[in-house]
């Protein structure tokens, strides 16, 4: 009777709880020719696992709660039997509060992906030593995906896996493989932690908590007031601006907000729609042309 009740119990812990994340993960290998294809499903499936089933923190997730998130590798060339060349594109989204509505708070392209990888062979990962590139990227982009998430619902409440993938970057500094290092490039994997835990970009972080936790969750009973708070939260990203023009830091933030932006203001008052887009244009002036959309709806 015990037995049955401890497992009774045990089989509705699996159901309650899960892993942190629910990654998408696509491989694709279009431009590679003449090969046996048969492993590029297999490491498809091996990323899937990776991904979804490695706990990655010690809290609880329930199954609604785990953070929606997608990998796309695009293999590129195959130099030899077990190397290759690829580019991988990440993307996570955030639940709005009552809502069916999902953020985007990371739409990033890293075309600096070289690996190793057998068919069939297991993916090892130790956070504090750098094994094999595949991992050692995959268990970066985790430790960003899940710390962004965790800063929109606290204040800098990611710092914890911001740090750990810092560490991972840390632990590679000795490896061939390129994206992990601050003289390759000024803007890679390096930069992009970096940047996110360095003192003159803070603003980004505090900005994507009050744009996530006071504005589009407020957006959902208090349209108007939701929106103000994005547009203050929005200003705040000036400091960084002036500090930092045309930084990394502020293409991986308008990347993934850009078009959510236009929606969020096109629908705003003609004042909030001034101030937005002159905002914009001087902390975003990329995307200048594309700001102008808001005044569409007048």
């Amino acid at each position: 009777m015990r037995k049955t009740i401890l497992y009774f119990l045990l089989l509705i812990t699996s159901f309650s709880f899960a892993q942190e994340l629910n990654c998408k993960v696509q491989v694709l290998s279009q431009q590679i020719q003449g090969t046996d294809k048969r492993v590029f499903t297999t490491l498809q499936t091996a990323i899937f696992e990776f991904m979804n089933n490695k706990k990655w923190t010690n809290d609880q997730f329930k199954l609604d709660e785990r953070i929606d998130c997608s990998i796309l590798i695009n293999v590129t060339e195959r130099p030899s039997t077990d190397q290759f060349i690829a580019t991988i594109q990440v993307q996570s989204r955030r639940p709005v509060y009552k809502s069916s509505y999902n953020s985007v708070l990371l739409n990033y392209n890293d075309n600096d992906f070289q690996f190793t990888y057998l068919e069939n062979q297991p993916l090892e990962f130790n956070e504090n030593q750098f094994t094999t590139n595949l991992t050692s990227v995959l268990g970066f982009y985790a430790y960003l995906i899940i710390g962004m998430d965790y800063d929109t619902f606290a204040m800098n409440g990611g710092t914890t896996y911001l740090q750990k993938a810092q560490n991972i970057v840390n632990q590679a500094q000795n490896t061939s493989e390129t994206g992990w290092r601050a003289f390759e490039s000024n803007k890679n994997r390096y930069w992009l932690i970096n940047n996110m835990l360095d003192a003159p970009f803070i603003n980004i972080r505090e900005c994507m908590y009050n744009y996530h936790r006071k504005g589009l969750d407020e957006m959902v009973s208090n349209k108007e007031g939701g929106r103000a708070n994005i547009l203050e939260a929005l200003e705040s990203l000036r400091k960084v601006h002036q500090a930092r023009p045309l930084s990394f830091a502020m293409q991986v933030f308008f990347n993934a907000k850009s078009d959510e932006i236009i929606n969020i203001f096109s629908g705003a008052f003609s004042d909030e729609k001034s101030k937005v887009i002159t905002l914009l244009n001087d902390i975003d002036p990329t995307n200048s042309n594309k700001y102008q959309k808001i005044m569409a709806n007048q």
